[in-house]
């Protein structure tokens, strides 16, 4: 059991996860949600649920941030009340949240002690422990969180310095959203000449082509349901868009983002964005104007 005491920021399905995980480690734990029946659900399992972000912050070693964009993450950070809004925190601030490279350069100002995480994984793996986590940041600040990571992940990797974390995971979010689009874009020119949805995706999934994630968004793709979101296809845009600021930055041309890009926001236009990213197919047009939705 790790001695170490910790704080998750944001409860959802990640966040939440991870929470639930190191209760189940016996971790001293507290938790808050700008809604507050996770953290309730949570209180009655065992951890402190805190009125404020500041007040959880305040009582941790280690403070996990999990959130859904940049934009609640500064708020929860940043904010009247927010983590940082009284000063530095005592223990590592750890954000899992995938945000701008700007944004997390504003927190280190503001706060000496912080990692920068990418999660690979999804809500179950954070319930399990195993999680993959690729961290920026120092070697001293990883040590002080190297505990509660342990709990969470089957592997930690120390990929560099501050923001090497976040950016790595938005090469890996990039690749998942090129991948699940490029499947299903596959799988409407099938349909478009007459072959069956499922024999295409059966086909595709056994292959050597296939990865991990597309066999595991085929099984969306097939059955055309896209509730209850592993990823949110909004939160995929998001990390596509990001991704193209940095590629901008450097100078970098990158075509087939570019067009995953514009597919996903006409995805969220069309109202798919709090569905499952493998929702993007829905957006896929085959010729003569018939889409792939049934």
């Amino acid at each position: 059991m790790s001695t170490t005491t910790a704080a998750v920021v944001g409860l959802g399905v990640m966040g939440g996860g991870i929470a639930r995980r190191l209760l189940d480690r016996g971790v001293r734990l507290t938790v808050w949600n700008r809604s507050p029946g996770p953290a309730e659900a949570l209180g009655e399992l065992g951890a402190t649920v805190a009125r404020t972000p500041a007040e959880a912050a305040r009582r941790a070693d280690v403070v996990l941030v999990s959130l859904a964009d940049g934009e609640a993450t500064e708020q929860v950070l940043l904010g009247p009340d927010g983590i940082l809004a009284d000063g530095p925190v005592e223990g590592v601030l750890a954000s899992a949240s995938t945000i701008s490279p700007d944004l997390l350069r504003v927190v280190r100002e503001r706060t000496p002690t912080v990692l920068d995480l990418g999660l690979l994984g999804n809500g179950h793996h954070a319930k399990s422990g195993e999680l993959r986590v690729y961290v920026g940041g120092t070697d001293k600040d990883l040590s002080r969180a190297q505990d509660i990571l342990d709990l969470i992940a089957k592997q930690v990797v120390h990929v560099g310095g501050p923001g090497d974390g976040m950016r790595l995971k938005l090469l890996m979010n990039t690749l998942m959203g090129i991948q699940v689009q490029a499947m299903a874009e596959a799988t409407a020119l099938g349909e478009s000449v007459g072959l069956r949805r499922q024999a295409v995706l059966d086909a595709i999934t056994v292959s050597g082509f296939a990865t991990p994630v597309m066999g595991f968004k085929a099984r969306r793709l097939a059955a055309d349901r896209y509730d209850q979101p592993d990823f949110r296809l909004r939160l995929m845009a998001k990390d596509l868009g990001l991704a193209m600021s940095e590629a901008d930055r450097t100078g970098l041309h990158l075509p087939l983002v570019t067009s995953a890009l514009a597919t996903h926001e006409e995805a969220v236009r069309r109202g798919d964005g709090d569905l499952d990213c493998a929702a993007v197919g829905r957006t896929i047009t085959a010729p003569g104007g018939k889409g792939t939705r049934p």
